[in-house]
C-alpha cells in the first residue's frame, strides 16, 4: 500500500505532489530543489544548493524510516552540466560506499531556475 510521506523539516511541496511516498519497504522521494522549510531558495550557488537539497533528502528520509546508507538509486537534474564537480563534491560527502546507482543529466530548466534538482529511492528495513 503508498503512504505518503511529508516532513515539516524538508521543503514543503509546490504543487499537487508527495514529498515522498512508501511502498513496501521502498521509500520514493519527489524531486528536492534547494528550498529551506519555510519554502525559500536557499542563497548561494550550486555548492550551497545541494546541500540543502540533500539536508532535504535526509529529513524525509528520516520520516520515513530510513537515511542516505539506504538509497539505492539516485538521480541529479543540473541545470549545467559545468557544475557538476561541486555538485558531485557536495554529493560525495554525504554518500557512502557502496554508492547507490546514479544518473546525472543537464536539463533545460528547473523550478524555479534552481541550479540542482535530485530524487532518491531508498529502501528501509
Amino acid at each position: 500500500m503508498k503512504k505518503s510521506v511529508q516532513s515539516a523539516q524538508s521543503a514543503p511541496a509546490i504543487g499537487p505532489y508527495s514529498q515522498a511516498v512508501t511502498f513496501g519497504n521502498l521509500v520514493i522521494t519527489s524531486g528536492q530543489i534547494p528550498l529551506d522549510s519555510k519554502g525559500e531558495l536557499v542563497e548561494g550557488g550550486i555548492t550551497e544548493q545541494t546541500e540543502q537539497v540533500i539536508a532535504n533528502l535526509k529529513a524525509l528520509l528520516a520520516e520515513a524510516g530510513t537515511d542516505l546508507d539506504h538509497v539505492v538509486k539516485s538521480t541529479v537534474f543540473l541545470a549545467d552540466m559545468n557544475e557538476f564537480a561541486a555538485m558531485n563534491a557536495v554529493y560525495d560527502k554525504h554518500f557512502s560506499a557502496p554508492y547507490p546507482a546514479r544518473s546525472t543529466v543537464q536539463v533545460a530548466r528547473l523550478p524555479r531556475d534552481v541550479r540542482v534538482e535530485i530524487e532518491v529511492i531508498a529502501e528501509r528495513e
